[in-house]
């Protein structure tokens, strides 16, 4: 075991694909010599050369239209998007090739082997331009995978999974937590479950669930929760596309409660979709309206940051008012 803090952890996974496969290549925009802006590719490019990690132009549409390619061709290509807040000239690559490439062809080829990697999400003062959470959008595109790991052992256990997937992967990174999370991960190769939810904190009066850099609020909010004497279920989603319906609707089951929190503004996040499902699937069972905690229905303001974020404060308050209903 080492302690790594999240960007050490994928760093430390990608170099272990590359090395357990000479067919896996590590491209984007600053991603060789430079090692990316906040340096998860760092060191990658002088162990395994530049025609495996390199930079690409600045043009992000580009950079996964190539990715395609190779994935097609039978390379294992890892795409990094600079931002999340960048996805989007990509959009169309991503949702009208990556997404159908298999499906379109009757399966008879197919870029299972892309995995594109993007750090997402605000807390860091980087304003409308650099703080979005744009996971909701693809979650609606059937052919992906959407994962969003939490802390460095995840990271590292799901891009591993992600990389080796037979579906393209968008892998969402919490920029926030890249070296504000540190943790215990091993040293070796392993992996963990795409598509599995994870229960952290087991609980009998609310189900909590959350994704990547918000449980940490929802977790704080469980511990604030815990002194009013309200036993909290705490649950890591940690794929967005496909989503763990069983895990979470037997959790409520349990509970009779259920708030979801997400970084992305309220009005159709993922949020929304996981509230339609679980209240179809334990109606009956429920003891209060399902609570969403997210963001506001607004560009991501840069000086009311704090004012504006889903945190651990807006977590109780509505925990309290889900077991008072």
């Amino acid at each position: 075991m080492a302690n790594m803090n999240l960007l050490q952890a994928i760093n430390n996974a990608l170099d272990i694909a590359m090395a357990e496969n000479d067919r896996v290549l590590c491209f984007g925009e600053d991603v060789g010599h430079f090692g990316g802006v906040f340096r998860a590719t760092s060191g990658l490019q002088e162990k395994y050369g530049k025609p495996r990690c390199f930079n690409t132009p600045l043009v992000e549409q580009g950079v996964i239209g190539f990715a395609n390619g190779l994935a097609a061709q039978g390379s294992v290509p890892i795409a990094e998007i600079q931002f999340a807040d960048y996805i989007f000239p990509a959009f169309d690559q991503i949702v009208n090739e990556a997404a159908k490439f298999r499906y379109r062809s009757g399966n008879e080829f197919n870029v299972g082997n892309l995995t594109i990697r993007t750090p997402y999400g605000g807390g860091i003062a980087g304003g409308l331009y650099h703080s979005q959470s744009p996971e909701a959008y693809f979650a609606h595109t059937p052919g992906l995978k959407v994962v969003v790991p939490r802390n460095p052992y995840q990271a590292k256990g799901l891009l591993l999974a992600a990389i080796r997937e037979e579906d393209p992967v968008i892998f969402f990174e919490p920029k926030r937590l890249y070296r504000a999370s540190t943790g215990e991960v091993p040293e070796q190769d392993y992996q963990l479950p795409l598509g599995k939810a994870e229960i952290v904190t087991q609980g009998t009066d609310i189900s909590l669930l959350a994704w990547g850099a918000q449980m940490e609020h929802i977790e704080k909010a469980a511990e604030l929760a815990k002194a009013d004497g309200i036993s909290c279920e705490v649950i890591d989603l940690r794929t967005i596309l496909p989503w763990d319906v069983e895990t979470i609707a037997q959790s409520v089951l349990k509970t009779g409660r259920l708030l979801i929190s997400q970084e992305a503004p309220l009005t159709a996040g993922f949020a929304s979709e996981i509230a339609a499902t679980i209240q179809q699937e334990c109606f009956l069972h429920l003891e209060s309206p399902i609570e969403r905690v997210c963001g506001l229905d607004t560009p991501y303001p840069l000086a009311l940051e704090k004012e504006y974020a889903a945190d651990h404060l807006k977590v109780y308050e509505a925990i309290k008012r889900s077991i008072n209903y």
